[in-house]
């Protein structure tokens, strides 16, 4: 099947190509970040240099101002050149005036602005300066404001200039952008890779998830789903594969269930149509007529409860189904059931037992449970044996009515207990022994039973006998007042 899917217009392809653009956008900022950050703090340490080599030098000429005041000008101009040779930074004396009286060239050219020396009678100048040295080479300069001590007690203002080149920053700069951009490349070429593969496999996943369910649409569930993906793509494929298997199985169990439909229906059609034939055409003399309208009307009473099991399946599903509660004779139903299978008892030879107990009433509907009754009964006699019995028994314990309807035979096994009142379940020996039935009996019976606030129960001995109680309560609706209270 050929997809319909293309790939540049998954909405993973789309989410591909967004996450690439942010992962870019981020690494981007990110290395703008970092690489002025590390340009800043490139930039103090070498302030921090450049500040400690002007202060040193302050210190040095200080002790020659205060060894030899009239030769400490020469000392000056030598240790400028000196902290120019060895510590890369120009250092510059100037008086009172501003003007330069030591540097490291011996050009005395340079003066200080009376801006900058207003400034630094509060606080010191330390930053990139392109004004004082050169304009078109900015240097990272130390300005600062200091005194000589004569004898006499009185101080003499001086300022010291100290300058470094950026050159080192520069190239730093350089090392950092190269080696943060090497990275994040490699880096971006590896999440570029992941994603990709990640979502290349997504959208197969995507592509065969989408041909997979439209075959499901089609009826086609030859093919399942793969579940060799994330953990909640796997639950959910879990999930679409045990929808189409249960789907899968309810059109097989469908088809079943319309062909014994079809054969419950027609068995009793057919023993209608031949009765009523027969009396129309004097088939049947009529000195038996009435032993044959009793037959009709058995199979038409038969016809309209198997009619109301389906309908009242199809009503409880959808929440409609209301019990209309009444005194009901519990024994009578079961007599009045009992009499519509009599044919069926005196062919198998079946022994029937405690018909005569006392009469139990229960607060119910008799319609419903009457269906109860029947399905209870016709499964009984169903798969009782040969000679076999048939006892019911009615009793009551502690506000709650109970019948019961044991049949002698096979039995059942453990695992048949557990499913028997499942939906459309047969079990193997009725299988092979009955081929009509809907399957809907008991699963309909444990309905109307939970309707009526009871329950049913099984009990059966394999190769022995099978039982079915039925619990309700003697008047439920005094339960349901008491829940609305």
């Amino acid at each position: 099947m050929k997809s319909t899917l293309k790939s540049k217009n998954s909405a993973y392809y789309l989410m591909f190509r967004l996450i690439i653009i942010i992962v870019a956008s981020i690494l981007i900022l990110l290395g703008a970040i970092v690489v002025n950050s590390g340009t800043d703090m490139i930039r103090k340490n070498e302030l921090s240099r450049v500040k400690s080599a002007g202060d040193l030098y302050i210190s040095c000429i200080t002790d020659e101002y205060a060894a030899d005041m009239n030769n400490y000008l020469n000392q000056a101009s030598y240790f400028s050149n000196k902290f120019a040779c060895e510590q890369s930074v120009r250092v510059y004396l100037f008086d009172a005036e501003g003007k330069c009286i030591a540097s490291p060239d011996g050009s005395n050219s340079k003066t200080l602005k009376k801006a900058i020396m207003k400034k630094l009678e509060k606080e010191d100048f330390l930053d990139l300066d392109s004004e004082h040295l050169s304009q078109s080479v900015p240097s990272l300069t130390y300005i600062t404001k200091f005194f000589f001590r004569e004898n006499d007690g009185k101080y003499i203002p001086r300022y010291c200039l100290a300058a470094g080149t950026t050159e080192y920053i520069e190239m730093s700069t350089m090392i950092l952008l190269i080696s943060y951009s090497t990275a994040a490349i490699l880096l971006f070429i590896g999440c570029f890779i992941v994603f990709r593969r990640k979502i290349k496999s997504t959208i197969k996943f995507e592509e065969d998830f989408l041909r997979i369910v439209e075959a499901y649409s089609k009826d086609d569930f030859s093919e399942k789903l793969s579940t060799d993906i994330s953990p909640n793509f796997k639950r959910i494929c879990d999930f679409i594969n045990t929808l189409a298997s249960n789907v899968e199985k309810s059109e097989e169990t469908s088809s079943t269930f319309i062909s014994n439909v079809s054969h419950e229906l027609r068995t009793p059609m057919t023993t209608i149509g031949g009765f009523v034939d027969g009396i129309l055409d004097g088939t049947i003399k009529k000195s038996r007529q009435q032993e044959y309208l009793i037959l009709v009307s058995q199979e038409i009473q038969r016809l309209r409860i198997l009619i109301s099991s389906m309908l009242n399946m199809s009503r409880f599903e959808a929440g409609t189904l209301r019990p209309n509660f009444q005194e009901t004779n519990l024994t009578e139903l079961v007599i009045k059931v009992v009499l519509m299978f009599e044919k069926r008892i005196e062919d198998k030879n079946l022994q029937v037992e405690e018909l005569d107990s006392s009469r139990l009433y229960a607060v119910a509907d008799p319609d419903l449970m009457q269906q109860v009754i029947y399905n209870l009964v016709e499964n009984a006699v169903k798969f009782v044996n040969e000679n076999g019995t048939l006892s019911f028994t009615f009793d009551e314990k502690d506000g709650m009515c109970i019948v019961g309807i044991k049949n002698t035979g096979e039995g059942l096994k453990d695992t048949e207990i557990e499913q028997v009142f499942n939906r459309f379940y047969k079990t193997d020996s009725s299988r092979g022994k009955d081929t009509t039935g809907l399957g809907l009996g008991l699963s309909i019976s444990r309905k109307i039973v939970h309707l009526h606030n009871g329950h049913i129960v099984v009990k059966s001995v394999y190769g022995e006998y099978t039982e079915f109680l039925v619990q309700i309560p003697r008047d439920c609706t005094k339960e349901e007042k008491e829940k609305k209270n």
